[in-house]
């Protein structure tokens, strides 16, 4: 038996997309049609956060904004922002679909979680429009979360909690403290403290490690543990509560708590 009502999902990096790959080529490309040329760990910085908001954090890096002003002529402004998000978001739906296999030993945990009473709800920093791409190839797969909130269905995104309100709402699950976030990012585990749920980040498959099964498998012990370290780290100072390799360990946790 649990007290726990539901446990809320984050997609990429958390539940599909093991290292959060998907949006990260979409970034640099979509910089690059500007003449600014943005790297990888750029990009990874604001995960998590509604992409418009993510590409303003990165507008905001010095060096991004340096090569913009010299590129376009003027620091960057909201407005180029637009620019910038109008060609990512098809460009991301393009390829969102290609990086939506489960990550491994997800539909286990999720089917072990159902068996314990728990609902399931997902958040996500994906637009709609980019969701209904992921959506069908996870469904294939046996995953259908109860409901799905998407950054552009709110009037505010994470890290604030209204994303997790409207979990409430949806799954009748409350209060907060019965509600598990779990989270590969720190905008989306601050969405979970900020509504009051338990706050779980996932660490090796997440966007702080960026690797694949395979690129993990391939590393020494001291490797892995060293990026584990690196990811708990950066999860725990945005308030996670607990911190797991994946979501695979979920219910076992969820044991745990509830002894």
């Amino acid at each position: 038996m649990t007290n726990f009502k539901a446990a809320v999902f984050d997609w990429a990096g958390t539940t599909v997309d093991f290292g959060s790959f998907a949006p990260m080529g979409v970034f640099v490309k979509a910089f690059a049609k500007f003449g600014v040329t943005a790297t990888i760990e750029q990009a990874r910085g604001p995960m998590g956060s509604p992409k418009w908001d993510h590409i303003r954090a990165m507008m905001d890096m010095a060096d991004i904004a340096a090569q913009w002003e010299a590129a376009q002529g003027a620091a960057p402004t909201d407005a180029d922002v637009d620019k910038v998000y109008e060609i990512f978001v098809p460009m991301n739906e393009e390829v969102a679909a290609d990086y939506a296999d489960l990550v491994p030993g997800c539909l286990e945990a999720i089917n072990e979680l159902r068996a314990m009473g728990l609902k399931i709800g997902s958040t996500t920093g994906y637009t709609r429009s980019i969701m209904e791409r992921v959506l069908p190839v996870a469904a294939a797969q046996g995953y259908e979360p109860d409901n799905l909130v998407c950054s552009d269905d709110l009037p505010e995104g994470r890290p604030g909690p209204l994303g997790m309100y409207k979990c409430f709402v949806d799954l009748v699950a409350y209060p907060p403290s019965a509600v598990i976030k779990v989270d590969d990012t720190e905008p989306g585990i601050r969405e979970g403290v900020a509504a009051g749920c338990v706050t779980v980040g996932v660490a090796l498959s997440g966007n702080a490690v960026g690797k694949t099964p395979d690129e993990l498998a391939a590393m020494s012990p001291d490797a892995v543990n060293a990026l584990r370290d690196a990811a708990t780290a950066i999860l725990k100072a945005a308030g996670a509560d607990h911190v797991i390799d994946t979501v695979a360990d979920l219910p076992a946790l969820v044991r745990e708590l509830s002894a």
